[in-house]
């Protein structure tokens, strides 16, 4: 085993190791798994029932497997799409130059959130105010520093956060859609005090009337977490009920062919005798 392990982290990470062979792996998965069955069929009722009794029934796995993807709490190791999340639209000097209606009067009818909800939200600012370095594993792309005003984190503070907007439809109520939901941040740029020797730092305090103080401006992304298992789903369910017809299609003419079948063999009607 640990020489399994020691041959495993000298392989180079190219292009074949994972990804083609990650293909492959897949790909084999599915050939053994679906083929074996296949071929097991396939000697017994022959190459094309055989064909459809196995595709039928991979079918019939694949809606129960996806109607569990949808019902699982959180589905992990499934098809999923992307996950919610804060997306920054707009950074600005003042409130009432947002594009955005709900973010001009957030401070008055929108509501500061708890500092947990505020985290959560900071984490998305500081991706979008810190300036983001080019490496060569992850190179810039086109609007990366869009909003970048600082280097590091530190060289702000976040003064407020405030929410508003959102909904919990529900589906009786005839309700499919959401409200939008916005979240508004005020940051100042921060000024760091000097620390002396033998003293503990002061805090950071605003600096007053700098450029680089705003607000920015975020909307809550739903998501599509369980997009593609619905997707899977509908798709396996619509596979499902083909190979039933085809099925259904095949004894009915296998039904018609042994009728006809007989009535060849019986000859013609026997002609009743004239009276």
């Amino acid at each position: 085993m640990s020489l399994l392990i020691l041959a495993q982290e000298h392989i180079d990470k190219t292009t074949w190791y994972p990804t083609i062979l990650g293909f492959l792996v897949v790909l084999a998965g599915i050939g053994l798994f679906c083929g074996s069955a296949y071929v097991l069929l396939a000697t017994n009722l022959g190459a094309r029932l055989g064909f459809l009794v196995a595709f039928t029934g991979v079918m019939g796995f694949m809606v129960v497997l996806s109607s569990l993807w949808i019902t699982t709490q959180s589905p992990l190791n499934t098809l999923k799409g992307s996950v919610p999340a804060w997306e920054v639209k707009e950074v600005v000097n003042d409130l009432p130059a947002s594009k955005v209606g709900a973010a001009k009067t957030i401070e008055r009818q929108g509501k500061k959130v708890d500092p947990v909800e505020a985290a959560n939200v900071k984490a998305a600012v500081d991706e979008a105010l810190v300036t983001k370095v080019a490496n060569a594993a992850e190179p810039l792309e086109e609007g990366d520093n869009e909003f970048a005003r600082f280097d590091v984190v530190t060289n702000y503070l976040v003064e407020n956060t405030y929410e508003v907007g959102g909904s919990d439809p529900e589906f009786l109520n005839f309700e499919f859609t959401h409200q939008p939901e916005y979240a508004v941040v005020e940051f100042c740029e921060a000024e760091t005090p000097e620390v002396e020797f033998g003293r503990p730092p002061e805090e950071a305090q605003c600096v007053p009337n700098s450029d680089k103080s705003g607000f920015v401006v975020l909307e809550r992304n739903l998501g599509s977490l369980r997009l593609p298992p619905i997707v899977a789903f509908l798709s396996s369910i619509l596979l499902f009920g083909l190979g039933l017809l085809a099925l259904h299609w095949r004894e009915k003419d296998e039904a018609a062919a042994e009728e006809r079948e007989e009535r060849e063999t019986a000859g013609p009607a026997p002609v009743p005798a004239k009276v």
